[in-house]
């Protein structure tokens, strides 16, 4: 409100600032808005400089909470006990993953001190069947760091000037997911999703130019290993006229999953299972069932992968196929478990849902039957839930039994080859 008394004797109050109460001839120059209000270049500059206070003050909060503390990282038993509440099995690979998250956060928390030993970062690999939890595994661990977290998929990338999404087009979505804060974007984890399906298309690259695969490859090394890298916030292709952000990426922290779909014969080819003679190995005690277990960086080199971007991801793990006992314990164990999920979803119009025992059985059989891992147990049981979701809001019915003779009839209207197009 402006101030009834005038500093100059006379001056009408329409002549006045309408903040500090200065005459117009007491200041340099004064504005007045349509209403009449005024306002002086006095009242201006210290309002931008408290703008600009306020815009540090913001920033410097933005930079502390980037920052990774030691004492505030998890420690590896913490981290797995974390992820064992809502990952079932797969102990070998959650332990490399805890050792190697906590080794790279490790790593942030020494940048600054003074020590003669630099610490390398350690991208993770994980290979295994589709459904057993590669994604799952890297989203879960972002969110107990509260990084931001981004998944990419490998299948869209291609080389600069070539249809598809050009790599740095990944750490523009990480730094949309960091919400626009290029120091926690630096800080960040980003999952590439499908990193076999760029593996090298044939042996001899100079036949074609391979370029959603080796291509894809070549352009990926810079960005795993550190480098400073232009990025488009909104996207560089569809928005060309926006301003590039410097992101440097010797922070991220990559992890990389893929099936590897066939790479079991290059491992059993490797070990020699199928020697014989004086150069036959001792092959009893290999899992030939799992062949999976002893993979090794040489067998995703010779799968397709460039020797550059292999030794760019140094901790490689594997994560175990889905025992029927697996599958059983994820549709009611974990945290999120699928069951739990439907019966919060029916809890909220007021209806209890509950799964009969030999239910849960036949869902885990058809899971086996279709092979897609933990993925088929959402499929099924979305096709077994489609007409109680549909009909449970309406209805005056406030206890819900699913019974495995209803659950057959419900998978058995869908034909067969449809379910398993997508195994």
């Amino acid at each position: 409100m402006a101030k009834t008394t005038n500093k100059g004797k006379g001056t009408r109050r329409e002549d006045c600032c309408s903040f500090c109460g200065s005459s117009r001839n007491e200041v340099n120059i004064m504005f007045q808005g349509a209403d009449g209000a005024n306002i002086c270049n006095a009242c201006i500059e210290h309002g931008y400089k408290n703008i600009q206070d306020f815009g540090l003050t913001q920033a410097a909060k933005k930079s502390a909470s980037s920052k990774i503390s030691l004492a505030d990282t998890p420690k590896p038993r913490e981290i797995k006990e974390f992820l064992d509440k809502y990952i079932i099995g797969q102990d070998e690979a959650m332990r490399s993953i805890a050792v190697g998250v906590y080794t790279h956060y490790k790593r942030l928390s020494a940048e600054g001190q003074n020590s003669d030993v630099e610490l390398d970062k350690s991208n993770i690999v994980l290979v295994g069947p589709t459904g057993t939890g590669k994604t799952l595994i890297a989203r879960t661990i972002a969110r107990l760091l509260n990084v931001p977290f981004t998944i990419v998929d490998a299948t869209v990338l291609t080389q600069a000037g070539y249809v598809g999404e050009d790599v740095e087009s990944i750490l523009s979505r990480l730094y949309q997911a960091a919400d626009y804060n290029a120091q926690a974007a630096e800080r960040g984890i980003i999952f590439i999703d499908e990193i076999d399906k760029i593996a090298r298309k044939g042996d001899n690259p100079s036949i074609t130019r391979d370029v959603a695969g080796e291509g894809v490859q070549q352009a990926l090394l810079k960005i795993l290993e550190g480098t400073v890298v232009n990025v488009a916030p909104q996207g560089g292709r569809k928005h060309p006229e926006q301003q590039f952000v410097q992101i440097n990426t010797r922070n991220i922290l990559f992890i990389a999953g893929g099936a590897f779909d066939g790479v079991e014969r290059r491992i059993a080819e490797r070990m020699n299972t199928r020697a014989m003679g004086y150069g036959r190995v001792d092959t009893e005690s290999i899992d030939r069932d799992n062949l999976m277990r002893y993979i090794q960086p040489q067998d995703l080199r010779s799968f397709g992968l460039i020797p550059e971007l292999v030794g760019r991801m140094p901790v490689l793990t594997h994560l175990e196929p889905l025992s029927r006992e697996a599958l059983r314990s994820i549709l009611t164990e974990p945290k999120n478990a699928i069951i739990s999920q439907y019966k919060a979803l029916l809890a909220m119009d007021n209806v209890e849902l509950e799964f009969s025992e030999d239910t849960l059985d036949y869902i885990v059989e058809k899971a086996v039957e279709y092979r897609l891992g933990a993925r088929a147990l959402r499929t099924i049981c979305e096709v077994i839930m489609k007409e109680v979701m549909f009909d449970a809001p309406s209805s005056t019915e406030k206890h819900i039994t699913i019974t495995r003779d209803y659950a057959e009839r419900c998978v058995n209207r869908l034909p067969l080859a449809s379910m398993q197009a997508s195994a």
